[in-house]
């Protein structure tokens, strides 16, 4: 793909934009830094923004009986009831947007593995959640692309999350169009990609956009919409990623040398084992559409769903299996 719509991306602040963590640092992150170019960011900072400063005192999360609060110890400050006005102003007043990256193990921005203690004073660690913000965004936006900073340094995750989140950039741009034809097309581009993620949900998509029953255009997208969504939730089983590669494969298979066709079914070996990302044997087929020029496959989003140059950002080896 020569262009990609830009993704608009909600982000926490200290990740790479300010050092405005409770100790007045900064996070670094490969993934953030690299994406800078392709995105437009929308940081924010809920602790900052509910008045609470830099450097500040820690706040944690307390569950006082089945309700969690969120509290400051060394302030004996409750925040809670600011934290959940700022959050539901914040998000229900958002424009539109792709995906979000919030600070691993955060109070507020967490969306996983975030402490609860079981009181205000020297209580324990009883159970872990999301941060107060990350649980709103997961209630509000779970199906779009939302992801920890964390996480993103493994690459299979890293991978689901970009794909996931150009290809709801794409089809954005493609609903502001409200027409059959131009829904038709985005279809038709993304097949083989809804095909590695789920098949039973691709067909199921080519159904609303045929509209047999002639709905109105506003409500074709919607339904798409969700089901595009739907599609996308999980990252693609290895399996089914393979099947399309052996597909695209075999619109070469004339062209190509038995070293090749070795090469290739190798890298599939090593995808199948969780040595190798899903874009290495995607770059390979990538340098015979160069080579060989297949119209149809060159028009399909699965070879390169997100900007190339992202392709390589490190890999922590960490949390393959999502």
């Amino acid at each position: 793909m020569e262009h990609h719509t830009r993704p608009s991306i909600v982000v926490s602040k200290c990740i790479g934009f300010d050092s405005c963590r409770y100790n007045g640092a900064m996070i670094p992150s490969e993934v953030v830094s690299a994406l800078r170019e392709h995105v437009d960011f929308v940081p924010v900072c809920p602790e900052v923004e509910i008045g609470l400063g830099v450097p500040r005192d820690p706040i944690r999360i307390i569950r006082e009986g089945a309700e969690d609060r969120l509290w400051q110890p060394e302030t004996q400050r409750d925040v809670t009831d600011a934290m959940t006005g700022f959050t539901r102003e914040f998000l229900y007043g958002l424009g539109p947007v792709d995906g979000f990256i919030l600070k691993f193990r955060s109070p507020s921005c967490g969306l996983k593995e975030v402490k609860i203690y079981s009181g205000k004073g020297k209580a324990p660690a009883s159970g872990k959640g999301a941060g107060f913000f990350g649980r709103e965004v997961l209630r509000a936006f779970g199906d779009m692309a939302v992801e920890d900073e964390g996480r993103l340094r493994n690459f299979r995750i890293r991978e689901h999350f970009l794909t996931k989140v150009f290809a709801l950039a794409r089809f954005r741009k493609a609903r502001e169009a409200r027409s059959m034809g131009v829904l038709v097309k985005f279809q038709a581009e993304n097949k083989l990609l809804l095909m590695a993620y789920n098949q039973k949900v691709m067909r199921e998509m080519g159904r609303v956009v045929a509209n047999p029953e002639r709905k109105k255009v506003d409500y074709v997208l919607d339904t798409y919409g969700g089901l595009l969504r739907a599609a996308l939730a999980q990252a693609p089983r290895r399996t089914s990623a393979i099947n399309v590669l052996m597909h695209a494969m075999g619109y070469f298979s004339s062209d190509l040398t038995g070293r090749e066709k070795q090469f290739f079914l190798g890298s599939l070996d090593k995808y199948r084992e969780m040595k190798i990302p899903l874009s290495v044997p995607v770059g390979i087929l990538n340098s015979w559409l160069a080579r060989y020029e297949r119209e149809y496959l060159a028009g399909q989003t699965f070879f390169e769903p997100y900007p190339e140059d992202l392709v390589q950002i490190t890999d922590s080896g960490k949390g393959r299996d999502i």
